[in-house]
C-alpha cells in the first residue's frame, strides 16, 4: 500500500525480456539513505513491484506477463526517469491518498494549459473507469497522488502545484504522452456494490441503505 507521495526519482539502467517477462533495473538512492529489503514493495510509475538485488544505489524488479500487458513499463527505455515510492509502514503519516499500486489503464494526456507556475491538465477517461472519477476525488497518475477538479465525457482534469512538477516526472511531460492511471479503491467498491452484479443492493433497499446499512440490528 503507497501513498501516491513520491519519495525519490530513478532512472533505468536496463530492461531486459526474460522469456514471456522481463527484468527491470533501476538506479536511485533514497532521500533517508535506507535501500528497499529484498522483497520489499516499490511503487515504480505507479505500479506496485517487488524488489530484487537491491543495493544503496540500485534495485532491480521482475516484471511479468500480465504486469507487461497492463503497463507501460514494457516500453522503458535506458535512462528513462521514474517516480518511486516504497510501501507504507505502520504509523506512517498518509498524506496522499491509499493507493494500491494496481495500474487500471494506460491513459493519454490531452491539452496542458500553464496557469502561471501552475498547470492544468486534460487526460482521456477510458469508460472502464469513469464510474470511478469524480469530482474533488483522487486518482494516481503515474504513482502520484492528485485530486480531480472536473470531470466530462471521456475526460477529466487535475490541477498541478509546482512543487508536484518539479518533485516527479510530471513536470517533464507534454500533450501526447500516457500515463498509468489508478482510480480510488473506495471508488472501487462503491461502484462494484451499485453495478447491479452479485452483491447488488437488495430489492426494495435504497443503494445507500444497501451500501451502508440501516433499519434495525
Amino acid at each position: 500500500m503507497f501513498t501516491g507521495l513520491i519519495e525519490t526519482l530513478g532512472t533505468v539502467r536496463r530492461l531486459a525480456r526474460t522469456g514471456g517477462g522481463a527484468r527491470l533495473e533501476v538506479e536511485a538512492t533514497w532521500p533517508d539513505g535506507e535501500p528497499p529489503r529484498p522483497g520489499d514493495s516499490v511503487a515504480v510509475n505507479g505500479a506496485c513491484l517487488t524488489a530484487v538485488d537491491p543495493s544503496s544505489r540500485s534495485f532491480a524488479a521482475d516484471l511479468s506477463p500480465e504486469t507487461l500487458s497492463r503497463t507501460l513499463l514494457g516500453e522503458l527505455r535506458p535512462s528513462a526517469r521514474l517516480n518511486l515510492e516504497r510501501a507504507l509502514r505502520l504509523g506512517d503519516r498518509l498524506g496522499g491518498h491509499i493507493v494500491q499500486g494496481h495500474v487500471d489503464a494506460p491513459v493519454r494526456l490531452l491539452a496542458v494549459r500553464p496557469e502561471g507556475e501552475f498547470q492544468r491538465w486534460r487526460l482521456e477517461l477510458p469508460r472502464s473507469a469513469a464510474r470511478e472519477v469524480a469530482g474533488k476525488g483522487s486518482v494516481a497518475l503515474d504513482g502520484v497522488s492528485l485530486t480531480v477538479s472536473a470531470v466530462g465525457d471521456g475526460w477529466f482534469e487535475v490541477a498541478l502545484i509546482p512543487a508536484t512538477l518539479a518533485a516527479t516526472t510530471l513536470g517533464g511531460l507534454a500533450a501526447g504522452a500516457r500515463l498509468h492511471l489508478e482510480t480510488d479503491i473506495l471508488a472501487k467498491y462503491v461502484a462494484r456494490r451499485l453495478s447491479g452484479g452479485p452483491e447488488a443492493p437488495t430489492a426494495g433497499r435504497s443503494s445507500l441503505e444497501a451500501l451502508f446499512g440501516g433499519g434495525g440490528a
